[in-house]
């Protein structure tokens, strides 16, 4: 068991005049309403950090919390191997099935809880899904934390990543350009997908080999839109093998998981950029599990 958690939001104009209930029903559709109010009558929601009451309405900017109790989280791989170390950061390799940072029912089972038993200074930098293994980095000051922030939104860190996916694409290097944003969900409200009226991203794909009906490919991103790579090779008529979510066209299918369901084959390979304190470059590289490795 963990020790619980406080989940905290700020109302919004659009919940000006809706209950407590209504409103947490609507947003948080991982829990039906009936669940929503027997845990407001157990008293764990609070407003304002008063206890709340189901019927009683919001008003924009109060402050809403729910005081998760405990719970035993799913078991998964509760490891990381350690590839890099300075005085500023931190490279480590991330299982594949261990999230990366609280989500979805995870608190202590996760990359940012395991290193920070280790480390408790560390800042991740970025992400991978649940079901991605390999690089991520991790800051240990807040010199680094900055310049290496800047270097992500000015597209100076270089990533690549490697995939099992369906099909076989007739061209061996093409480009992936689709704007990605928020779609319709019917568990979580709304996911990112391929969508006209997205952000913009862009995504470079290398075919390193043809495996029966599946294609073994490299995947760069210049940009970095959530689940760009699952979503892009799936808008081009790709997707992962085994993705629970994306389906061809790179939306949610009629019966979608979530986007933290393990089952794809994705790892994020390389990483290149300059140190953010000495400026020297690190070239950074983690093994592929076996189904995305070179054949002899």
């Amino acid at each position: 068991m963990n020790d619980g958690f406080e989940y905290r939001e700020r109302v919004g104009i659009e919940s000006a005049g809706v209950s407590v209930l209504g409103h947490l029903a609507r947003r948080y559709r991982h829990s039906s309403e009936a669940v929503w109010r027997d845990r407001i009558a157990a008293g764990e929601v609070s407003r304002d950090r008063v206890i709340a009451t189901a019927d009683e309405l919001l008003q924009p900017g109060d402050h809403l919390a729910w005081q998760r109790p405990p719970w035993e989280e799913p078991a998964v791989p509760l490891s990381f191997a350690l590839l890099y170390r300075d005085a500023h950061l931190l490279v480590v390799a991330k299982p594949r099935g261990l999230p990366s940072i609280p989500n979805g029912g995870f608190l202590n089972h996760t990359l940012l809880h395991c290193v920070r038993t280790r480390f408790p200074e560390a800042a991740p930098m970025h992400r991978l899904g649940r079901g991605t293994s390999g690089l991520v980095v991790f800051t240990r000051t807040r010199q680094a934390r900055s310049a290496l922030a800047a270097a992500w939104r000015e597209g100076r860190v270089e990533k690549s990543y490697r995939g099992l996916v369906c099909g076989t694409p007739d061209q061996e290097n093409f480009s992936i350009e689709a704007p990605i944003g928020l779609v319709p969900h019917p568990r979580l409200g709304r996911v990112h997908a391929a969508t006209a009226t997205g952000k913009t991203a862009l995504t470079h794909v290398r075919r390193l080999s043809i495996r029966g009906g599946n294609s073994l490919v490299e995947a760069s991103i210049p940009t970095g839109r959530p689940h760009q790579i699952r979503i892009h090779l799936a808008a081009a008529g790709f997707p992962l093998v085994g993705d629970p979510l994306y389906v061809a066209g790179g939306v949610p299918g009629r019966q979608p998981g979530l986007p933290g369901d393990p089952g794809y084959w994705l790892h994020a390979h390389r990483l290149g950029f300059a140190h953010p304190v000495t400026g020297a470059r690190l070239e950074l590289e983690c093994v592929p599990p076996a189904p995305l490795r070179d054949r002899a």
